[in-house]
């Protein structure tokens, strides 16, 4: 009985709130989420910076698939009787193509995929979550920066596909850097 009194002395300021107020107040705060903790906005801006690094990627590959259409359209002409088959130097030249954009997806995919920390509660008490996700903005800042140069570089009209691989490795070091950081503090 002393325990049920010592609680009813303590005042909570949302007891005499009105009803929208106490509505609010258990939206942010009642279910564990607060959007204006530092820590939330962090893990948001990870997930708009990868969008962003996604959607580059997504025009890389696009621009290198109008380019390999343009490319079949002029070096495969129509079968004939005599030439049943197309060259063996354009096909091989559009597999580069279709290979350079299927590099370009799966580093699309690893960057959607990227794990980022849960708002977890156990968590919580064990690191310093703050710190973890700063340090992973500054990754994916980073990954961001590679993968505008990688858009640049592609865009520009004399490009070999088969220079996508070199083109593409500082953003997939980028990206195993995040994945060791997440791993190493995570």
């Amino acid at each position: 009985m002393p325990h049920d009194l010592a609680l009813s002395v303590v005042p909570n300021s949302i007891d005499g709130a009105p009803a929208l107020r106490r509505f609010v107040v258990n939206l942010f705060y009642g279910y564990g989420y607060n959007a204006y903790r530092q820590e939330n906005k962090d893990r948001a801006d990870d997930l708009l910076v990868r969008a962003e690094v996604s959607h580059w990627l997504t025009q890389a590959r696009a621009t290198l698939s109008g380019r390999e259409s343009d490319y079949r359209r002029n070096h495969f002409r129509m079968p004939t009787r005599e030439n049943p088959f197309p060259d063996s130097s354009a096909v091989e030249k559009a597999q580069s193509y279709v290979r350079a954009q299927q590099a370009i997806e799966a580093v699309e995919v690893a960057v959607r995929n990227a794990p980022v920390p849960e708002n977890d509660r156990v968590w919580q008490r064990h690191r310093n979550e703050g710190d973890l996700l700063a340090r992973l903005t500054e990754a994916d800042m980073d990954v961001a920066q590679c993968a505008a140069q990688f858009l640049r570089e592609v865009s520009q009209e004399p490009f070999d596909p088969d220079q996508v691989m070199a083109a593409l490795a500082p953003v997939r070091a980028a990206l195993e850097a995040r994945s060791t950081l997440l791993s190493a503090l995570g």
